[in-house]
This record gives structure tokens, sequence and C-alpha cells, in this order.
């Protein structure tokens, strides 16, 4: 059996390694027109920013390496330029030489991976002008930095990428201003979570420009203008695009193979194209999405290595497993920051029409006794029929990474928010509370779901009426030191003793400093006969979010309170 693979890096390598793992006598070409046959491309922004030193720690195999323990027949710099279906045939050519040549197949993968994105603006191949995708463009990168005296740089999108090497390049000393055309940064969480992070990016010098774009680039000398939809015109040393990639399916289009209503090269449940004898994995491939059922693409590296398995085993041994999609779970790190998303949120269950539930709860990353615990945020969005846990975000600085890998397996199992109640966890003070994040999140959300909480969220204050009451029960002093227009202050131990300040024919919305506080003063309202809805998230998500919008800054009547003091809330947080 000769097995063909197009493209390596992490589904194409995977694929092979793991077909020679099961098949030690079959013939294994891989075909890779870069130079390198699998690396971290994940690593690339921090071996920029001197985080990696080593250049060589970037090579998970190279080209030698891969041939010696897997006897695979690698063949780097060289481009497929045809792949023929009939004849089993695909075409290559040399790049250094320009020779071309045909092989011949009985399976065929592709795993071509995916291109970035370069619209065609004036001057967008002006010298200084990069992407970020693989080691080469890392070189000209890092090159280009050291010879050029780069102070200034501009990077066009905020997501995952750019956002990494706004960290890196301000570590380098490099004065850094983002530019989105978006309303936010990380296009895949919703607003909140977001708006968190900008104000984290902000906070470290970070130009972080929303809502305009790119038109065009001039060189002037030594450097980029860079001209944006309002007007400005912005002198840099050097750009970096990150406004995204697509999948690259120029050879499955040539092959006539079948291209999916999500632009990527359709596959079935076995990662088997529209011809039985070529399968495909990795950012081109697109796939059922486990929640929403749309065709999707994915551009991670955890799903394409393990969609190489896969593949591989469906080969070998005749499609006996199905590849059941991904839930998109990814994390970053930001500056001190760590965020991170898994399953679908809640912008896009409300685009695919998806009845959900999302709830905000904030809590510390382990004991508040023990030194050092800091604050963590989890926004859920679960199903309000029966509780299933649709997606899950984290935003914090210590503990996120673990959070969202426990949330992201309930989700990816369709585990339910009382599972999250459930949910037992290794607890001593230095690594969590008796009761852990994610066992609050999951208490709130049952509240929720069995209607001992109502809620109501950050972009929703446009439907308290004037016959309304807004009740902040914080105390005095963080009252005077910040709060919403029109709110009326009693503070939570202050409030069995005024019920008679309350009054009962009035719809009541009540806010705190992160939501604990507002839902017990809920519990004691409701069963005192009140109608009471509680602000999700509290006032500190409220005042980053509408800050961040540009919303009703004009209801902020003071300066907030600051992190620590908000923190002595959600950290002290005891039994929902």
């Amino acid at each position: 059996m000769k097995y063909i693979i197009i493209g390596a890096v992490a589904g194409g390598a995977s694929t092979a390694a793991r077909l020679r793992r099961l098949d030690e006598h079959a013939t294994i070409v891989i075909f890779e027109k870069g130079e390198y046959i699998s690396y971290a491309n994940c690593g690339l922004p921090y071996y920029i920013g001197h985080v990696i030193k080593d250049r060589n720690k970037l090579f998970v195999q190279t080209a030698a390496s891969f041939i010696e323990r897997f006897n695979i027949d690698v063949r780097i710099s060289t481009e497929v330029t045809k792949v023929d279906p009939i004849k089993k045939t695909v075409t290559a050519v040399i790049q250094a030489t320009g020779e071309a040549y045909t092989e011949s197949y009985d399976k065929l993968i592709l795993s071509p991976g995916a291109e970035p994105l370069r619209p065609p603006l004036p001057g967008i191949n002006s010298e200084g002008i990069f992407t970020l995708r693989n080691v080469n463009d890392t070189d000209y990168i890092k090159s280009y930095i050291k010879h050029n005296q780069v102070t200034r740089a501009v990077i066009i999108g905020a997501g995952f990428i750019g956002l990494e090497m706004a960290e890196n390049f301000t570590d380098l000393g490099i004065d850094v201003t983002m530019i989105e055309m978006g309303d936010q940064v990380l296009a895949p969480v919703d607003f909140p979570i977001a708006a968190i992070v900008q104000q984290h990016v902000r906070s470290k010098g970070v130009n972080l420009i929303l809502n305009t774009a790119a038109t065009g680039f001039e060189r002037s000398g030594n450097q980029v203008n860079v001209s944006l939809k309002n007007g400005d015109i912005l002198n840099t040393d050097m750009v970096l695009l990150s406004i995204g990639v697509r999948p690259d399916t120029r050879l499955a289009v040539q092959a006539g193979l079948k291209i999916g209503t999500g632009k990527g090269i359709w596959v079935n449940e076995y990662l088997q194209t529209s011809d039985p004898d070529i399968y495909a994995v990795g950012d081109a491939i697109e796939f059922g999405n486990p929640i929403t059922g749309q065709s999707m693409v994915t551009y991670l590296a955890g799903p394409a290595n393990k969609q190489g398995r896969t593949c591989a085993n469906n080969i070998v041994l005749g499609n006996v497993q199905q590849y059941k999609g991904s839930i998109n779970t990814a994390i970053v790190k930001i500056f001190d920051m760590t965020v991170g998303t898994a399953g679908t949120a809640s912008k896009h269950l409300k685009a695919a029409g998806i009845d959900h539930i999302v709830s905000t709860t904030h809590n510390g990353s382990h004991a508040a006794y023990y030194p050092d615990a800091q604050q963590m945020t989890i926004q859920i969005a679960f199903s309000p029929i029966d509780g299933r846990l649709l997606s899950a975000q984290v935003a914090g600085y210590d503990g996120v990474d673990k959070r969202l890998d426990i949330l992201s397996s309930f989700i990816k199992q369709n585990k339910t928010i009382y599972e999250l109640v459930e949910f037992e966890h290794g607890y001593a003070p230095p690594y969590s509370s008796a009761k852990d994040p994610v066992n609050m999140a999951g208490f709130v959300a049952e509240n929720i779901l069995l209607e001992r909480l109502k809620v109501f969220y950050w972009n929703e204050f446009e439907n308290i009426q004037a016959e309304d009451m807004l009740l902040d029960v914080r105390n005095k002093d963080e009252y005077s030191s910040g709060k919403i227009a029109d709110a009326i202050n009693i503070p939570l131990d202050e409030l069995r003793s005024r019920l008679d300040e309350i009054p009962k024919n009035k719809t009541i919305y009540i806010y705190c400093a992160g939501g604990l506080r507002g839902y017990l003063a809920q519990r004691i309202l409701v069963q005192n006969g009140f109608d009471v809805f509680n602000l999700s998230g509290g006032y500190n998500l409220w005042q980053i979010c509408v800050t961040e919008s540009g919303l009703s800054k004009n209801k902020i009547e003071a300066t907030a309170l600051s992190s620590k003091e908000i923190e002595g809330e959600v950290l002290v947080a005891g039994v929902l």
C-alpha cells in the first residue's frame, strides 16, 4: 500500500506517524512545499519576543529525524501542483530546480492548511509589511526588527496571534498600535470577556483602535504610512497583518472534490472527502459543529493532530473511527492575563437560533486566605430546557487553563450545569477553594435554571422603567466611590431592617460588585414578596463593558473601585 500526504506540520505529520505505527510495510511519502516538516507554529510569536531563545526548539521533527525514526519518504521544498483522482497520481514540482514529475498513490491525504488573508489594499506588498504563518515569516520578522531598529509597530487584527504579537513586541520595547475592524478583540468570545481583555491590553500601553480598518499602505523612506478608514494616518516602522486565514482548497478544487458551505474541503465523519480514496485533515477541512450542527472550519493545532490519528486509523483499518468535530477550545496568554474559550459563544448561539441562558461569576483562583489569590471571571451559556452546557469563557491570571479544560470536557461530553455542581476537584488552599470556581458557576446556573435567581445583563438597563427601582446593595464607601446613575443604596447588611423603604409594587433591579451580595439580597427580598432581578457579573463587569462599548458613559458617576476592593467580595464568596 502506498500513501501520499500533501502538507505536513500538524495534521499531515501526525497522520504519517500514525500510518507508520499501524503499517510497518507501507510506502509513505510526504510532500511539503516549505522547508520544515513539523514545527511549533504556536510558538512563533514567543521566538520573536525572545521568550523562546533557541530556534531549534521550535522544531518537533526535522525531515532527517522523521525519515530516520519513521522510515517515511519526506520531500521538502516540493510543491504538489495537481491531483488526478482518475489516474490516482499527483504532480509535484521541486522548487529549487523547477523539475516536475508524477507520483502514484493508493490513498491520498490532503493537509494543505490555511493561508493568511492579504486583501488587495494599495501598497500591501510594500517592504515592512508582514504576515506570520511559518518559520520563514518568523525569521524575516526577527531579522527586520534587528536591522531596522524598529521602535513602532502596527498590528492589523486583534485575534489570538495579533494579541500574542502585541505582547511580544511590547516586551521587545516596541510601541504597539492595534487596529481592529470589529467592535472587540478576540472574535470567538462574547463582548464582556473581550472588554476585560481590552482594558488589560490598554493598561500595558498598547494603543487599541476598534471599529476601523486599514485602507492602504505607503512606503515613505524607512517608514510605512498606514491609512485608516476613519481618516487617520499612522506612521510606523513595520506592519503585521493578522486579519485571519482561509482554508487552502486549491488542490481540492482542481481535483474536483466537494467544497462545503463553510468554504473548506468537505469530509464525512471518517475524514473522507467526496473521493473515497482521498482523505483530508487540518485547517483546510470543514465539519459539523457539535453544538450548532452548522458547517465550520477550525484553525487549531489540537484538533488537527487528533484528526491525523483518526484519519490514519480509518485508512488502514477501514473507516472504524468517527471524527466527532471540534468545540473550538482555545486559550491565549495576553500579557499577565490568560483567556480561554470552549463551545459556542452566546452571540453565535443567537445567530444560530439556539435558545440559551448566560451566567457570569467571579471567584478567586484559590482560597482567599492563601496568598496571591487572583480574580477569575467565568461566563457560561447553557440550555434553558435541560441545562446542557453550550459554552464557557474564562478570563483571569492564575488557574484559567485548569478551569477551561474542565469546562471544555463537560461541553464535549454534552454534560449539564448539574454536573458542574457535582464536580469533584482536588482541593488544597494553594490550588482552589473548597467550592471551586467551576462549582460556583454551576451553583449560580442551577439557581437560574430552577428560578431561584432572576438575572439581567450589563446591556439591558434600557429595559428598566421609570417606575422600577435600581438598588445598590454594596456598602456606603463603595457606593460613594462609583455607582450606576439613579441607583438607591441600601447595604446588604441593613436590608432586613429597611424593607419598608422598598415598594412592593415595583420591579427591583439589584447590583453589587460581583454578584454574590446581589444574590443574597435577592433571596431576602423574594421571600418577602418582592419581584427582583440581579445584575449578572455585577457592577465591575458592567462598568468595564459600558466603558469599552462607549455606551452610557454618562451613567458612571465616579471612579470605579480598585480591583483589590472588588476582589474582596468575590474572594470571600460563600455558599450559593
